[in-house]
């Protein structure tokens, strides 16, 4: 390890550990928004990365002052006693198991425990059944940290009962959607396209626990009563699932758009989308679909972003869609239910005015979400760890 020093600053400089672009990795778009937004704040000076690598080296932008090799465990203490070193004032810990080494993550502990500088964690996924080891490091890394974030209330109760973390503990904030301006959705259907169409989209990493599958076949009966209907899946094969599998998951699903005879109305974006061409197909697209298999599914950043953009999403009730769609901001069809999502997509087809109606109450949620209004309320919290943190 060899962290940079932080040039002094009166203002507040905060690090961040975790996965950083130009990693193909959602917790790094995360962090690089989160980061863009701080640096806004007049008290805030640049904000800097510990970056974790899967084994990979990338080349980073400014903002990385040091590298940790996911498995090498040594890496974890040395990286925060070189960081204990620098003039940091708060340290934001981005936790997913997937992207720190040991058993279930559990080197990330290593980095915690030698940290002297008070840190927050947010907690990106928190599983309603944990293994004895995963709720051990959940729990561990809540009692060094002066807070722990979830992105959904739904899972307040799950810190509280199952990992027995104090709520004094735990708050929650959304899952920050950026502000892009773009085209109208007529202009920008004109400008692809698709001016006579019905947008359905799915936008993210490509992989079995998507249920595509099932959106594709409940395409079959849509296209039936709206041949202008077109699905667009926008996105590469995570880049973990192609090291093992290759392509087999997509190969798959084109195989069945073709037996299906709908070659014309799903279409594969097979590229990893810049920000901007996130948002671009969002205000583009009628209905956004998440067919997610995964039940406990306690946050989706991509359903996050279209509500952040007002869309009708159709999505399986798994949890984080249950909270955030209901009150009338969208329709769940059942989980592996092609007739079901079939059903719920040309209830809105069919009904322009609740279409209507949806897309405004979602969009009063979705508001709330942007990161301007998201990082205002984190830049606050760090003000209070920075005041506080040293007594926890």
């Amino acid at each position: 390890m060899n962290i940079e020093k932080i040039v002094s600053d009166a203002r507040i400089k905060v690090a961040f550990i975790g996965t950083s672009l130009p990693r193909e990795c959602g917790l790094a778009v995360f962090s690089q928004d989160m980061m863009d937004q701080l640096e806004k704040f007049e008290d805030f000076a640049q904000t800097s990365m510990v970056s974790v690598e899967e084994g990979r080296s990338y080349r980073y932008g400014h903002r990385v002052i040091g590298r940790i090799n996911q498995n090498k465990q040594r890496h974890y203490a040395e990286a925060a006693a070189e960081l204990n070193r620098t003039d940091t004032d708060v340290v934001i810990i981005q936790h997913e198991f997937g992207i720190y080494g040991g058993e279930n993550g559990r080197y990330v502990l290593d980095f915690a425990s030698t940290l002297k500088i008070p840190f927050i964690v947010i907690f990106h996924t928190v599983l309603a059944a944990p293994s004895p080891e995963q709720r051990r490091i959940m729990k561990e890394l809540a009692a060094l940290s002066f807070k722990v974030i979830t992105m959904a209330r739904n899972k307040i109760d799950d810190l509280i009962d199952v990992y027995g973390i104090s709520p004094s503990k735990i708050e929650m904030h959304h899952h920050g959607v950026p502000t892009v301006s773009t085209e109208s959705r007529e202009e920008l259907k004109e400008r692809f396209g698709y001016a006579d169409r019905q947008i359905l989209s799915t936008f993210g990493f490509l992989g079995p626990g998507k249920g595509i599958e099932y959106a594709i076949e409940a395409m079959k009966g849509v296209v039936e009563s709206h041949p202008e209907a077109l699905y667009i899946v926008w996105g590469r094969t995570h880049p973990g699932i192609k090291r093992l599998e290759g392509e087999t998951y997509r190969e798959t699903l084109r195989k069945r758009v073709h037996e299906l005879e709908l070659d014309g109305n799903v279409l594969f974006v097979d590229k990893h989308l810049s920000q901007k061409e996130v948002v671009q197909s969002l205000v583009m697209s009628d209905i956004y679909l998440t067919p997610y298999l995964g039940k406990d599914q306690a946050v989706s950043g991509t359903l996050a972003y279209g509500i952040g953009y007002g869309r009708v999403v159709i999505s399986t009730p798994y949890r984080y869609a249950q909270e955030m769609l209901a009150d009338g901001r969208g329709l769940l069809a059942e989980f592996r239910d092609s007739a079901s999502l079939k059903h719920q997509i040309l209830s809105v087809l069919d009904q322009p005015a609740l279409k209507a109606d949806m897309e405004r109450r979602t969009l009063i949620l979705g508001q709330k979400m942007r990161w301007n209004e998201i990082a205002g309320e984190y830049a606050s919290l760090l003000r209070t760890c920075l005041l506080k943190g040293s007594a926890v």
